[in-house]
């Protein structure tokens, strides 16, 4: 599946002429409302099969999309593939501007503090709010038990805003972001 980049899962029918709701994992709108060919990933299925997307909207409030396939005339049909992913080609992303970043290229990406240099964790997730935050996972040090057992190394994972005032550096081919963070937020973390 590394060919292959998810744009979004279908989740019920809206209404009885066929059409369904789709939860985006996507930012390009255009992946939903621009009719064109999309590949369906059925449940336990290596490989995905074409289908037309005919038409889509956003449903603002929802959060959602309401899209319309090739061949797909009622409810019952769009029951069937509840579950399945859409899917588009890997080299199908669209171009990014500077300082634009697709969101798997930065999961697994370690975080360094510019002016030491130290490791600060690595990227699991992005969350996308007013600003961008970078979900960071941090491993923890090993601490002692009660009877002077060791407890094993746990991680835990603190956010990060991705703007460019805290993340001046972002060097996707070393792998690598460099924060400068305001005083007290990785301590607001712990």
């Amino acid at each position: 599946m590394d060919e292959w980049l998810e744009i979004g899962k279908i989740v019920a029918p809206q209404g009885l002429g066929g059409e369904m709701r789709v939860y985006p994992e996507t930012d390009f709108p255009e992946r939903f409302e621009v009719p064109g060919t999309r590949w369906l990933l059925r449940p336990g299925e290596n490989a995905p099969t074409s289908v037309e997307l005919l038409s889509g909207r956003y449903l603002e409030g929802k959060k959602l999309y309401v899209i319309k396939l090739a061949g797909v005339e009622n409810r019952n049909q769009v029951e069937e593939l509840r579950g399945c992913k859409l899917v588009v080609p890997a080299s199908d992303r669209p171009t990014l501007a500077e300082d634009e970043y697709h969101v798997l290229d930065l999961i697994g990406v370690e975080i360094y503090l510019q002016e030491t240099g130290e490791l600060v964790g690595t990227v699991v997730d992005v969350m996308t709010t007013g600003h961008d935050l970078l979900e960071v996972e941090v491993p923890q040090t090993e601490g002692v038990k009660q009877g002077g057992k060791k407890k094993s190394k746990s991680k835990k994972n603190i956010l990060i805003p991705f703007v460019k005032a805290i993340a001046p550096v972002v060097d996707l081919s070393a792998r690598r972001i460099e924060i400068t963070p305001p005083p007290g937020l990785l301590e607001v973390n712990k």
